[in-house]
């Protein structure tokens, strides 16, 4: 098992700062149209032109994955059952403030043109931007943060967290890097775990939503698996909440897991 933390100087030159998590959920009826202009224009179009954003990958959560899920409503998600398409963005360390002036300059020109309605209505059910703290790789020479969109990972399970008063982000990594992970990650199919800490949405974003109480402590886990989540998850990912609240160490306010897209197929627009 190998710590990186987000402070030390990237190995190859390019290092990961920061990410746009996307988790939405098209209208009833509306999936296929949906995925279609997500991928062929949006995924582009409103990110991946952009300066900065180095990385993306699409995922997709079928009805079986979604059973899954846990709990099924927190203050953070009202209703972990939505949220069938996910979109990650890895931002270059450095130019997070640059990057995110773009996207919100980008996607609102793109409401002027008319090329924010592709796929009807949908639900934003949890979108925000985050701080990269930390990865652990499973391997002492893992699959770094930075090439893991580009990796062909089975599956990844998101885990976010609300933690409690008086516990802090960094009282958190000690409990993930000295206690949980090393009696998770080896042997299991978890190649890669990312830590990630909640950054607000500028208050003009069209998904904007007010800052509430507990904001601050909020906090993300992206696991990269060699498997489907489903083959792993009673093993792997089922007990994670209480053995977080039994640390001490907050609640989880989501816990779902995802397969990847194929770019340029329906392929599970059916199943969700």
């Amino acid at each position: 098992m190998h710590v990186i933390r987000a402070d030390e100087a990237p190995e190859y030159g390019v290092g990961l700062g920061s990410i746009l998590v996307s988790l939405l959920e098209p209208a009833p009826g509306k999936a296929r149209d949906f995925n279609r202009w997500y991928e062929r224009d949006h995924f582009y179009a409103g990110c991946m032109t952009g300066e900065h954003f180095f990385a993306g990958r699409r995922f997709v959560a079928t009805r079986d994955l979604k059973k899954l899920r846990y709990p099924a409503s927190s203050g953070q998600v009202a209703d972990t059952s939505l949220g069938s398409f996910l979109a990650l963005y890895w931002m270059e360390r450095g130019y997070h403030q640059k990057t995110e002036d773009w996207s919100l300059e980008r996607v609102l020109s793109l409401h002027a043109q008319g090329r924010m309605d592709g796929g009807g209505a949908r639900k934003a059910v949890h979108a925000s931007f985050y701080a990269h703290r930390l990865a652990v790789t499973r391997e002492d020479d893992g699959i770094p943060p930075e090439v893991a969109l580009d990796h062909a990972f089975p599956g990844v399970v998101l885990v976010l967290s609300q933690l409690p008063e008086g516990v802090t982000s960094e009282a958190r990594s000690v409990w993930l890097v000295d206690e949980y992970l090393p009696r998770t990650l080896p042997g299991s199919s978890a190649a890669l775990c990312l830590s990630l800490d909640q950054l607000q949405l500028p208050e003009s974003s069209p998904v904007y939503v007010p800052p509430e109480d507990g904001a601050d402590r909020r906090t993300l886990e992206i696991y990269f698996l060699d498997q489907t989540p489903d083959a792993v998850w009673s093993e792997t990912f089922a007990e994670f909440g209480a053995a977080q609240e039994a640390a001490g160490m907050g609640e989880v306010s989501m816990a779902a897991g995802f397969l990847p897209t194929i770019p340029g197929t329906d392929r599970y627009v059916d199943e969700i």
